[in-house]
């Protein structure tokens, strides 16, 4: 039972890691709203409201799934010392150092 050890689990995950995923959605949204602009004029515009919601319909469950692969991407499980604590840092929580044990 002595070979047990603590974990630290800490998340690296910065803005800048799905920034280039938000825009990519937004720019999907923004070519399915000037599609659905583009087909109002024509005889029936509800076909322009189910374009836009098939669009974002789909491209929810992809938005999502990369949202989670990144997140999981930027999980680490990290050992940690009885002697050792951990004192949480302001900002980014990789960026943590280890203090000495005060007994």
């Amino acid at each position: 039972m002595d070979k047990l050890r603590k974990y630290r689990l800490a998340c690296t995950l910065t803005f800048g890691d799905i920034y280039g995923q938000i825009i990519v959605w937004l720019i999907t949204i923004t070519l399915s709203l000037a599609s659905a602009m583009a087909m109002m004029g024509a005889r029936r515009p509800y076909y322009a409201l189910a374009t836009v919601g098939l669009i974002v319909l789909l491209s929810l469950p992809f938005l999502l799934f990369a949202f989670v692969t990144t997140l999981f991407n930027h999980i680490e499980l990290i050992a940690v010392d009885a002697q050792t604590q951990y004192e949480p840092m302001p900002g980014n929580v990789s960026n943590q150092r280890p203090v000495e044990a005060t007994s």
